[in-house]
């Protein structure tokens, strides 16, 4: 079956913006000393004690959900088992920002919305590959 005419388009913007999370990742990893001593010094504490398992869940996300972007865009469905596993990235990683170092405390309450808005993404990208599965735009 032929895809929507509007998927190629919500891949495209999905890919940019999950490229987006590639470079806070990265600038998240190129973070030297020098620069974290300059955080207030609670974020101190949250940048220079951040355990592996975070940092991998972050990157399980935000790779994750550039090669969901790009095999969604090749009409494969396999892009579905990368968006899963980009959403448990996520989820790994919140649970580290707000139950392990508590972020609301750390940033304010201001610190929920991003997370809210990057689940809610992560949750329509794994639908609308579910659904392209479904309906065979994905093959």
């Amino acid at each position: 079956m032929t895809p929507p005419h509007w998927l190629k388009s919500v891949a495209w913007a999905a890919l940019i913006w999950n490229f987006l999370g590639v470079i806070a990742f990265i600038m998240q990893m190129l973070m030297t000393p020098d620069m974290i001593s300059k955080l207030p010094i609670e974020q101190q504490a949250a940048y220079s004690n951040t355990p592996i398992w975070s940092t991998i869940a972050f990157a399980t996300a935000v790779f994750g959900g550039v090669l969901g972007c790009i095999l969604l865009l090749l009409k494969k469905a396999i892009a579905q088992v990368l968006f899963a596993l980009s959403l448990a990235g996520i989820f790994i990683q919140q649970f580290y920002n707000f139950i392990v170092i508590n972020s609301i405390e750390l940033l304010g309450a201001s610190a929920v919305f991003m997370p809210i808005f990057v689940v809610v993404i992560a949750i329509i990208l794994l639908l609308l590959s579910h659904k392209g599965k479904q309906q065979g735009w994905l093959l």
